[in-house]
């Protein structure tokens, strides 16, 4: 890899199409560097382990709707409508919740490493014992009043997001005899439309439940498993207070993130 005029720029192989690209004189030709979309990344929306799955695929050819104004333009987001403290689901309910107080931090990229700033990130989660706050949830571990465990925040110009939370608990969740669900954390990312939203899963380094969890496991291949499962971070875990948790998002591309839809 060279450079022999000062308007060019190094130019390398990576992953893609045998597409030959001249990369200067005396150079020779070489691949080029296109990053195919991995098509296996999302889980299937048929999973047979997964009994929602069953009633939550489509059993008739899909219906293609024209896009509206609506659609395509709404609702707008605005940097005022997140508040100071929207990313700390720690705070603002009158008092301390139960459990292991943790930083959750990372980047959104897109399929070539490139931060994307301004991206409305949300989580929601169970709390230390394993229950969500919302009345569908009949598992009979307490709820915390102080802990609804919702929250978001915008990234930065480096596509930073963080966030201040309590790590959830494993909970029993009915799908097969002695079902349990692998501590986690719903994830949300949101583009510029209505329609553009990607859900995912984030999951904690050693779990024990991973081979047990048909959710987990509808992501077909072992390491795109991996990219869901988040790196402890000794520096972000603050001394005396919290324990730190980094997940990198990534929308495109080989090392994208498995989303619960796959992409239109």
């Amino acid at each position: 890899m060279a450079m022999h005029h000062r308007y060019e720029v190094p130019r390398e192989a990576k992953l893609g199409e045998d597409v030959l690209l001249w990369t200067g004189p005396d150079e020779g030709l070489v691949k080029a560097g296109y990053r195919r979309d991995h098509e296996k990344v999302d889980p299937p929306y048929d999973w047979p382990d997964y009994r929602g799955t069953i009633s939550r695929h489509p059993k008739r050819p899909l219906v293609p709707i024209p896009d509206t104004l609506t659609e395509i333009t709404a609702p707008l987001l605005g940097e005022d409508r997140i508040g100071e403290i929207d990313n700390d689901l720690t705070v603002g309910l009158g008092g301390e919740p139960q459990g292991q107080k943790m930083i959750l931090h990372g980047r959104v990229l897109d399929g070539n490493g490139r931060p994307l700033r301004g991206t409305l990130v949300e989580i929601w989660q169970a709390n230390a014992s394993g229950r969500y706050w919302h009345a569908w949830d009949s598992h009979p571990a307490p709820l915390d009043p102080h802990f609804e465990g919702v929250g978001r925040c915008l990234t930065d110009d480096e596509g930073r997001y963080r966030f201040i939370t309590i790590k959830p608990g494993s909970y029993p969740w009915g799908n097969h005899f002695n079902a349990w669900r692998p501590a986690h954390i719903h994830i949300s990312v949101f583009g510029r439309a209505f329609t553009q939203r990607l859900v995912t899963q984030m999951y904690f380094p050693g779990d024990p439940m991973f081979d047990h969890d048909p959710i987990f496991n509808s992501v077909r291949e072992p390491e795109d498993r991996a990219r869901l499962i988040s790196a402890f971070d000794w520096e972000a875990t603050t001394p005396e207070w919290a324990l730190g948790y980094h997940f990198d998002i990534v929308l495109r591309g080989r090392e994208a993130t498995p989303f619960e839809e796959p992409p239109a």
